[in-house]
């Protein structure tokens, strides 16, 4: 019995290996990466607030995981792996996961989506060309499959009314970036392999990710990587980051749109339940991995109020959006059944926040010196 993780070097797939480990000690947990993320991260000139232990370090801290170096945009390299392991569970979290760097020109746009695209296209038809038809296959994509809709988001596809017929159909691809557009382009190809092959599927529509630590990295000291940039840091862990350096708290235009957030150990709690779950056997299974959705704003205004609570100086600044969004957009999302997935939310957004300067204080000389990567325009070629 084996279970396999792809992006098992990044910020999610780390605790994620942790967890499984924990939860499965009759299994074998493969971890897979090509270590890319510390590039980007070096390329851009910015590094982890967090300190990380080289992969020979993290993977003698249990006996039952592994790790195995490798570019999953190499057929050859995916099927030997997948032939050699035999997973019963694909975890699928590999990514060049930064909008912002998809963005910077169209060479980047090209590399994310080649190596995205992929790397997925890989997995799944490997799958079926080594006999594993019936191994889960389970992928994060992104909530931004979805853009900004003036309407609930649904959970499994769209009801269509039309001309007094009717369907389910799936959502539309909307991303609103070039990265986002990959997982549109993923959540396309996941519905194919299980049209086509009856490849039990399951798409965790993930949200912004928030936090720096899970139950198991706390335990074992083997911090995951906790990036801050405006390219690779999401916005609650950037913002937490300029309250630490004393930087403004940037909000882009009135920041009153909201974003769908969950915790790094809410979402790693999820997918361990859907590994455990499994699948129904009933096409692709669509959960929309949200906690809740909060605006940006709000957001920003509670970490100035715990930030000061602990001792920092900061404040919220307002500034010109560079993005194409809706200012003001009321995100609601349907969560029924990934909450029933879930079950209980462990880590709400205040105290996720709290955590995350309790953690960074001690890392802000780091985040000083590296202040300057708060905002785009660092990297333009």
């Amino acid at each position: 019995m084996a279970i396999l993780v792809t992006g098992a070097d990044g910020y999610m797939g780390w605790p994620t290996v942790l967890r499984l480990a924990e939860r499965n000690p009759e299994e074998r947990i493969i971890g897979v990466d090509n270590l890319a993320r510390r590039d980007w991260v070096e390329e851009v000139g910015s590094v982890s607030a967090t300190e990380i232990d080289s992969t020979e370090e993290r993977y003698i801290s249990k006996d039952n995981i592994s790790f195995v170096e490798g570019d999953l945009s190499n057929r050859d390299f995916v099927k030997d792996i997948l032939e050699v392991h035999q997973p019963d569970t694909v975890v699928h979290l590999a990514a060049q996961p930064s909008a912002p760097y998809s963005q910077i020109n169209g060479e980047r746009a090209l590399e994310t989506q080649k190596n995205n695209i992929s790397m997925t296209l890989n997995l799944l038809w490997g799958l079926k060309e080594t006999g594993l038809e019936d191994t889960h296959f389970i992928e994060t994509t992104t909530m931004g499959v979805y853009g900004a809709p003036e309407f609930e988001i649904p959970e499994n596809g769209l009801d269509v009314e039309r001309k007094g017929g009717e369907d389910n159909i799936p959502y539309p691809a909307m991303g609103g970036s070039w990265y986002h557009q990959t997982k549109s382009f993923d959540a396309g190809n996941l519905r194919l392999a299980s049209g086509h092959w009856d490849q039990p599927i399951s798409d965790l529509r993930t949200a912004i990710v928030y936090g720096t630590e899970t139950e198991e990295t706390k335990e074992t000291g083997l911090d995951t990587r906790f990036d801050f940039d405006y390219y690779f840091g999401t916005v609650v862990n950037r913002f937490c980051a300029q309250a630490v350096a004393g930087y403004p708290i940037t909000v882009y235009g009135k920041g009153e749109q909201r974003k769908p957030m969950i915790s790094l150990e809410d979402a790693v709690e999820s997918i361990a339940q859907l590994v455990e779950k499994g699948h129904s056997g009933e096409g692709v299974e669509v959960y929309n991995q949200i906690t809740r959705p909060v605006a940006i704003v709000e957001l920003a205004e509670t970490i100035e109020k715990v930030a000061q609570e602990i001792g920092l100086d900061t404040e919220v600044k307002h500034y010109e959006n560079p993005r194409d969004e809706k200012e003001d957009h009321k995100m609601e999302v349907e969560t029924g059944k990934f909450m029933d997935l879930l079950g209980e939310q462990k880590v709400d957004i205040e105290e996720g926040v709290r955590d995350i300067l309790k953690t960074l204080k001690e890392q802000q000389e780091k985040i000083e010196n590296h202040e300057d990567r708060f905002l785009p325009g660092v990297l333009t070629d």
